[in-house]
């Protein structure tokens, strides 16, 4: 029998990924299942959820501003709005569950599917829940969470640790470093190191290197350096010539990009966290400070404390980063350790967990 699903949320590849894995592997046990993705209008999920194969229908919707509170004026409105959105969405398609992965736009239609006694899931990928799901938690039927401690969020006989799902390419890649290193035109006998912070890009990362690119070439030290789209003509043109130096502004194959790493320099971002547990890559996190609730200090730091990762902070990545990572890449006993432990807090099958444990409630 088929079952049809809605799945909310989105706003950066770290919810978006998920959900579309999720919706892959509850395809894969139940063929004929239905899938409608409700995202914000205007976000990245309006691109991905499509090239994914799945229809997406965005709402008029915004998250609060915490950098300016003035404009938030007409946010009230655009959440009223929403619910008027959601109503015409459930009318039409008529859902047997929703299931919420964060981001603001899963708000409305998870407590849309609440108020109306169909079954909700939440997937919360970081290990410091948003205010949204914690709320939406309260009357979910599951959460599916990446850590232990998430008691202090959710109803703990609601919980079930299932991990993040990623993208079967990371999971199943079984590239080396000797093909990755010459994707990106680099020697695979030579120490590099892979850095991404995110689609818009990292600034504090960034200008760290900008200012570091010497000291890696003095020490011999290849970067495939993921810039973002902002500022990247500035980087692109500094790292002109330097043939130790692989430099774009987005990543497509970033299996590559974690074949040809012995170390990664990243945001804190669950995904990021996640893919970097799967890939077995040791890491220096600089955690996004503005992030909600400060979750990717919470997700660098659960790393530090089972010694799988090393924590620059934000404010201290211009004067501490660059040296910090050249130090690690050349202590092979350390870069071993974090790579041992990284690969211990590793779930492979979080999808397949989470589309049974839906599937099991719901068929």
């Amino acid at each position: 029998m088929s079952k049809k699903f809605i799945i909310a949320g989105g706003g950066t590849g770290g919810h978006i990924f998920p959900a579309i894995a999720i919706a892959n592997a509850i395809k894969d046990i139940m063929p004929n299942a239905e899938f409608l993705f409700v995202g914000a209008k205007g976000k990245m999920e309006m691109e991905k959820v499509p090239k994914a194969g799945y229809a997406i229908v965005g709402l008029d919707i915004a998250g609060f501003n915490r950098t300016s509170l003035l404009k938030n004026i007409n946010l009230p409105f655009k959440l009223l709005l929403s619910f008027i959105q959601v109503f015409n969405i459930f009318r039409k398609f008529k859902p047997d569950a929703v299931i919420g992965v964060g981001g603001y736009s899963s708000f409305p239609v998870l407590r849309f599917a609440q108020t109306h006694g169909i079954k909700t899931f939440i997937h919360e990928s970081n290990s410091f829940a948003g205010k949204s799901n914690i709320l939406l938690g309260k009357k979910a039927t599951r959460i599916f969470v990446a850590t232990k401690g998430m008691e202090s969020f959710f109803p703990e006989e609601k919980i079930l640790i299932s991990g993040n799902p990623i993208r079967k390419l990371i999971a199943e890649c079984a590239i080396t470093k000797e093909n990755a290193s010459a994707f990106f035109g680099l020697d695979a006998s030579k120490k590099t190191i892979l850095v991404v912070g995110g689609s818009l890009g990292a600034k504090s990362i960034n200008e760290a290197l900008l200012n570091g690119l010497l000291l890696f070439e003095q020490q011999d030290i290849q970067l495939i350096w993921q810039t973002g789209k902002v500022n990247a003509a500035k980087y692109h043109e500094a790292a002109k010539g330097k043939s130790n130096i692989w430099i774009n502004d987005f990543i497509q194959e970033m299996e590559f990009g974690y074949a040809a790493a012995d170390l990664v320099i990243s945001r804190a971002g669950a995904m990021a966290v996640t893919e970097l547990s799967v890939a077995g890559k040791p890491a220096v996190l600089v955690p996004f400070p503005l992030a909600a609730e400060d979750h990717q200090t919470a997700n660098a730091l659960q790393l530090v404390n089972e010694e799988a990762a090393m924590i620059v902070r934000d404010a201290e990545a211009n004067t501490d980063l660059v040296q910090t990572v050249i130090d690690l890449v050349k202590n092979e006993e350390k870069l071993n350790r974090l790579k041992h432990n990284i690969k211990k807090l590793a779930k492979l099958d979080a999808d397949q967990i989470i589309a049974q444990e839906i599937l099991k409630i719901v068929a």
